[in-house]
């Protein structure tokens, strides 16, 4: 991988931090304007100003793929797709998914990051919310891009109706995209970039435990928080969409595959199966980017022929479930 140091690029061969007892510490997002309604806003939400810069192999930019889509924004914000093996330059820019010129001359994204601080230091990370009046990046924090997306560009969607962050649930959600990020999200990479046997062993024991909560949860109702698809349902779907065919193998997350948790295994095709989803996954560009971009993890750079991912397409069974919150599980588990 790499980084910048004062707006110069740097070959950096650790693929990110580790404290001294060998855990993964991620390193956090550090441009964070916002698109607002506001009239004073500097960057107010316009069709065509905006490009969302993304690989398919990330779970992060996943999460703003699936909100572009859920909310039907297609039209109104383009779409910047980087080749799934990062290269000695970080991400390269391959271009617009529509065909269309880019307006800029950039081959890399760091180029992007530089364009927006001239002395911009630390990692150059997807996904980014990049404007093409000021040329300039909004955002590279995929949360804020997410409730952006969700949010500010509802004039312009074709699904305005879709509310990922309901008033009366913000609480519930914060809660719950915590849980997600340590034991989750994150989780996976601390286990797979630990470098201590204890580290990976707590991540593991976190991950797997939360898992099955996880599933406990979903045996009583469709969704994470009820009956509506909410913004821990998108968080949650760009890990487990991954989970057997990189997590459990490339990351060693491998106490249980996807379809040792029936409700979850179950979810994760429900979601799949949504309008416009399936669409946001590309198995190629997921496989490729991880078993070759983590050389100290897979030194052969061999991506495997599977798994067999078929059963995305099974009948989920899902909509017929009703909410039913506070009531017993359906069937009895023992959660560790």
């Amino acid at each position: 991988m790499g980084r910048l140091e004062n707006g110069k690029w740097r070959r950096d061969d650790d693929v990110g931090r580790h404290g001294d007892d060998g855990r993964w510490q991620r390193p956090s997002s550090s441009l964070r304007e916002r698109v607002r309604r506001e009239a004073s806003g500097v960057f107010p939400p316009e069709a065509g100003r905006y490009d969302l810069y993304v690989s398919y192999a990330c779970p992060w930019a996943h999460r703003t793929l699936l909100v572009r889509a859920l909310k039907g924004l297609e039209d109104c914000i383009g779409l910047v797709v980087m080749d799934p093996t990062l290269t000695d330059q970080g991400w390269r820019i391959v271009g617009r998914s529509d065909g269309a010129g880019l307006g800029t001359t950039a081959r890399y994204l760091w180029e992007h990051y530089v364009a927006t601080d001239a002395a911009f230091t630390g990692r150059v990370t997807v996904p980014v919310l990049w404007d093409r009046n000021t040329q300039r990046i909004v955002n590279n924090e995929s949360a804020d891009i997410v409730q952006m997306l969700d949010r500010e560009f509802d004039e312009f969607a074709r699904n305005p109706d879709v509310d990922l962050r309901p008033e009366g649930l913000v609480d519930q959600i914060r809660e719950l995209n915590e849980t997600l990020y340590e034991n989750v999200n994150d989780g996976v990479y601390r286990c797979g970039f630990a470098r201590t046997q204890d580290a990976y062993r707590d991540a593991f024991d976190r991950l797997f435990a939360t898992l099955e909560s996880l599933d406990l949860r979903l045996d009583r109702q469709r969704y994470l928080l009820g009956e509506r698809l909410t913004e821990p349902d998108v968080r949650l779907f760009t890990t487990m969409i991954r989970f057997d065919a990189v997590y459990h193998g490339h990351f060693k997350c491998n106490d249980r595959r996807l379809s040792d948790f029936p409700s979850l295994f179950g979810w994760v095709r429900d979601l799949y199966q949504m309008p416009g989803v399936r669409e946001t996954v590309d198995f190629e560009h997921i496989k490729r980017h991880y078993y070759a971009s983590h050389p100290h993890l897979n030194p052969s750079r061999i991506v495997p022929a599977g798994p067999n991912l078929s059963y995305l397409d099974w009948p989920h069974g899902r909509a017929e479930i009703p909410s039913l919150d506070g009531a017993e599980p359906s069937r009895p588990r023992t959660v560790t």
